[in-house]
């Protein structure tokens, strides 16, 4: 009985390991692979298999064999290739890492073909989805990825004068409190209030301004409540708000309920608190060239681009967009980290995804950009 046992755990083992190498292989031409995973990379002998090998050595960050399945005539250097992929200066792409992605073809002949890929990064602001169009061309019996030659940011050393406004706190000994040296909380307001339902639940959203002539640190948030007076969840903005507002400053904020719909909902309590702080309106950042297309996905998108006017630094910029309807009434509010530094006097592209069916009903909209620098954290 004791070697049935043994006979039937061998043959178990063994065929487990033949089902495990099986569904690896099967894996490994269509989707992206684990961190560190010690696949086999098959030879390149199709467009679909030269990009896998690529990103999946990228995903290890295995640079050399990544780079090996580039053309070399395509003017791209391996450390341009590898910044283009872990980012530089602090930004949101050198604190990501690539989890995965999707390979589909979009046109194929004997020498060239195109392939679009969905690539899922993995970032301290959440998840970060990324479409990228690749051209492989055939070298003899290989496949190998055309990469476009990436130009690293250079900032020529120059003197950028200083002209922004800048609020100090003092605080007073330990025994001060607030209210005994008559300093208030910055006064701030909710303008406007939107509650709607989407794919993945309640949403309030609108707009808050500081009305006071001291900068504030501001934070939303909101309890849903139903007939019986009885509160069904409270959310916060979170990150999808300016907390820090200068004085008369307007910021879209947005609310997410995941998951609730406002079918059992009768009212939403709105809360609205502003805490005093230092700040200063640099670095200053214009929003120029806004447009809403639609993308080779057929979503609607607001892009644009961002101008760093100062000589500071911005590790990572944030785009919050309030969208408003005809009658000036605010409809949706979208959010999007650049995963680019921006560099003191130089530019980098966004863009902010729109629902598709509220796009035709978008009248106008308002852009803030939220300044995370390293040196000031």
């Amino acid at each position: 009985m004791k070697y049935a046992i043994a006979i039937i755990l061998v043959a178990v083992t063994a065929g487990l390991m033949v089902v495990g190498l099986f569904v690896t292989a099967q894996a490994g031409g269509t989707i992206g692979i684990a961190k560190g995973s010690a696949l086999h990379t098959a030879k390149a002998s199709t467009p679909d298999q030269a990009l896998n090998n690529l990103l999946a050595d990228v995903q290890r960050r295995n640079w050399d064999r990544a780079f090996a399945n580039v053309v070399s005539t395509g003017g791209i250097t391996e450390p341009a290739f590898i910044q283009d992929w872990i980012g530089s200066n602090g930004s949101v792409r050198s604190f990501s890492s690539l989890e995965g992605f999707e390979v589909r073809p979009l046109h194929e002949t004997n020498d060239e073909a195109q392939m679009r890929v969905h690539l899922h990064f993995s970032s301290p602001v959440g998840p970060i989805e990324d479409v990228r169009d690749f051209h492989l061309v055939r070298e003899g019996d290989l496949w190998k990825a055309v990469w476009p030659k990436v130009e690293i940011p250079s900032v020529p050393a120059q003197v950028i004068p200083v002209t922004y406004l800048r609020w100090d706190l003092v605080t007073g000994s330990a025994g001060d409190e607030w209210g005994a040296k008559n300093v208030d909380s910055p006064h701030v307001r909710i303008i406007s209030m939107n509650a709607v339902d989407s794919a993945q639940g309640s949403v309030v959203m609108g707009e808050v301004t500081n009305e006071d002539t001291v900068p504030a640190f501001v934070t939303v948030n909101a309890t849903l409540v139903d007939g019986a007076g009885n509160a069904i969840d409270e959310e916060s903005s979170f990150d999808k708000i300016a907390h820090v507002l200068l004085p008369k400053q307007v910021t879209p904020y947005r609310i997410d309920f995941p998951n609730l719909s406002l079918k059992n909902v009768k009212n939403v309590h709105m809360d609205v608190k502003a805490t005093l702080v230092p700040a200063s309106a640099d670095p200053v950042i214009g929003v120029m060239n806004q447009k809403i297309e639609t993308d080779s996905q057929g979503k609607s998108v607001l892009h644009g681009d961002l101008l760093n006017q100062s000589g500071e630094t911005v590790n990572i910029p944030h785009v919050i967009v309030s969208f408003y309807d005809n009658s000036g009434k605010v409809v949706w509010v979208s959010d999007g980290y650049v995963d680019r530094a921006l560099l003191p006097q130089s530019t980098e592209a966004f863009a902010v995804e729109i629902p598709k069916s509220l796009a035709p009903s978008i009248h106008n909209f308002h852009v803030v950009v939220n300044q995370y620098s390293l040196n000031n954290s």
